[in-house]
């Protein structure tokens, strides 16, 4: 057997075997690319669908208004109910 030879084939065996990992390399990366995208798009249905579940500010006014206006009948309640003892 050639010295040159031996070279030669050694050089096609690490050939080969740098080129089997590069191509598993390119396949892992692209199915990562691929579940990148996928949870892109489930994080954008979950960021429109929570900004679409806020309280409207006429809403939330409403509510602090009726809340204020019980917890004063309550008030004026146990203001009166101290009065009498």
């Amino acid at each position: 057997m050639e010295p040159q030879w031996v070279i030669n084939s050694a050089f096609a065996l690490i050939g080969a075997l740098g080129g089997y990992v590069l191509k598993s390399m390119h396949e892992a990366l692209r199915d990562l690319q691929i579940a990148d995208a996928d949870l892109i798009a489930k994080v954008q249905a979950i960021e429109v669908l929570v900004a679409g579940q806020y309280v409207k500010r006429d809403d939330m006014d409403r509510l602090s208004v009726a809340l204020f206006h019980k917890l004063d009948r309550i008030e004026q309640k146990i203001d009166g109910k101290m009065d009498k003892t």
